[in-house]
């Protein structure tokens, strides 16, 4: 059950959150949100996959 909740959230981050990948944020420069972003979606990201 919980895999299936990362798995939804995973979706929901793809949808609303921005990629910075795509848009080349270097992380030295990244402020304090971005950095939470990337955090999170890295979290949710480590926990849908199997």
């Amino acid at each position: 059950m919980q895999k299936q909740v990362f798995k939804i959230l995973a979706k929901v981050n793809k949808i609303i959150l921005p990629s910075y990948s795509k848009q080349q944020l270097d992380l030295a420069k990244a402020n304090k949100l971005q950095m939470a972003i990337i955090g999170w979606r890295w979290f949710i990201t480590k926990n849908a996959l199997d």
